[in-house]
């Protein structure tokens, strides 16, 4: 088989139709979340699917805003988010710069050590957290979701990866000229690692946003509240207003998309080269 001068195998055809059938199957529940926002809630569980409704339901996305304070819970959310990925950004980066470039004792057994605590599921110690912010007393406040998801394992070992594959003799030509380490790492070794920054950051990003357990532990208070937590207002004892939600869900879910839109260009390269020397 030829299309446009070129030879097409069965084993391409079927590459296609096997990566096309995937995209459709992850993008039809987006697509039906877009179509249920603008539904009755008595019609988003209607079957067969009314992909386009006859009537859009435009109402939905104003009546969000006056149902439950949605504006505040995404202010809430935007700074939670934008902190958490900001602190994360340094301190990972800061962090990994030392692991990679610095020899110190039991550099690699630290290393290895702290890891180590990504095998451990958050559930395992989320009750001795909660115990400790509650002694500090930080509960119902966001400071303590900022202190606790300040630092991130995964962080150091996605910047430490990054950063073993930039050569030493550029920090060795450095220290030669007679920079610091601080001004190492922040005039050399951060310009060198945007794809490796914009990858954590979308990470970071859209794990923060997303975050229902956290808040729904810590924050009680209805002004401190995130929009994950306050989609649940449109749940009342006996009914939902379902087409409520996914009208919330959609707005949600622009942030992410930008972040994730502007800063795609990096992730890739970003993730390769992170396993490149280690």
């Amino acid at each position: 088989m030829r299309i446009a001068g070129r030879r097409v195998t069965a084993k391409t055809v079927l590459l296609y139709a096997i990566v096309i059938t995937v995209t459709v199957v992850m993008l039809m529940p987006f697509a039906w979340m877009l179509s249920a926002s603008l539904k009755l809630s008595r019609d988003v569980f209607a079957f067969p699917i009314e992909w386009i409704p006859a009537e859009p339901q435009w109402q939905n996305y104003v009546d969000i805003w006056t149902k439950i304070p949605l504006a505040l819970f995404i202010y809430n959310t935007s700074k939670l988010t934008i902190i958490v990925t900001l602190l994360q950004l340094l301190t990972s980066s800061f962090a990994a710069y030392a692991f990679a470039k610095l020899n110190f004792p039991y550099k690699n057994t630290l290393f290895l050590g702290y890891i180590a605590t990504i095998a451990m599921p958050w559930q395992v110690y989320m009750v001795p957290q909660f115990l400790l912010m509650r002694e500090f007393g930080l509960n119902n406040t966001h400071l303590a979701l900022i202190c606790l998801q300040a630092f991130t394992a995964f962080g150091v070992f996605l910047m430490r990866q990054f950063y073993m594959s930039i050569p030493t003799e550029l920090c060795e030509a450095a220290r030669i000229d007679g920079m610091n380490e601080y001004q190492i790492w922040a005039r050399i070794m951060l310009p060198l690692s945007k794809p490796a920054l914009s990858t954590l950051t979308i990470f970071t990003f859209v794990t923060t946003w997303n975050d229902f357990l956290g808040p729904m532990i810590y924050l009680t208070k209805t002004e401190l509240k995130t929009v994950q937590i306050g989609l649940r207002m449109f749940i009342s004892q006996y009914s939902a207003e379902y087409g409520l939600i996914m009208a919330a869900s959609v707005v949600a879910l622009i942030p992410v998309l930008i972040v994730f839109l502007s800063l795609q260009r990096f992730f890739v390269e970003g993730i390769a080269s992170t396993g490149l020397k280690g």
